[in-house]
């Protein structure tokens, strides 16, 4: 059995916001996990212009995944996420926070690359985020 996913800071690296630096995957295969918006299971735009709304639809959609695929939030290697305009960054940080207390209570953040994005694949999307994850044997 793998030992699961190991998260490094390195002194030689700025200190992190809620993310790592490093993601190391003991053992087990790699699923690319490709960007979840906030859509209902027949693929229309939920949450319309409420990006905060769209946050928990977004993590929802990642964690169903992530348990279809014998996984969850504990395996991921690194997240990309996707924010339409620089207005929403900090509803962003704040939305993540919260989220992450309960998806993350031991502090322990799987990398995360930030992007911002004049827009995604229909305007109702504001955020997308897909995920690098490990499976576990």
């Amino acid at each position: 059995m793998s030992k699961g996913v190991t998260f490094l800071n390195p002194k030689s690296a700025p200190k992190p916001g809620m993310y790592s630096h490093v993601a190391i995957a003991e053992g087990g295969r790699i699923a690319y996990v490709a960007g979840q918006t906030s859509t209902d299971m027949a693929g229309t735009p939920v949450s319309g212009t409420d990006f905060a709304g769209q946050i928990p639809v977004v993590f929802g959609h990642l964690m169903n995944v992530f348990k279809e695929l014998g996984c969850d939030q504990t395996d991921v290697l690194q997240y990309t996420t996707y924010l339409v305009g620089t207005d929403k960054r900090e509803a962003w940080q704040k939305g993540r926070m919260e989220l992450f207390k309960t998806l993350y209570p031991d502090g322990k953040y799987p990398p995360n690359t930030l992007l911002i994005v004049s827009g995604l694949a229909k305007p109702e999307y504001l955020l997308e985020i897909s995920a690098i994850v490990r499976l576990r044997d």
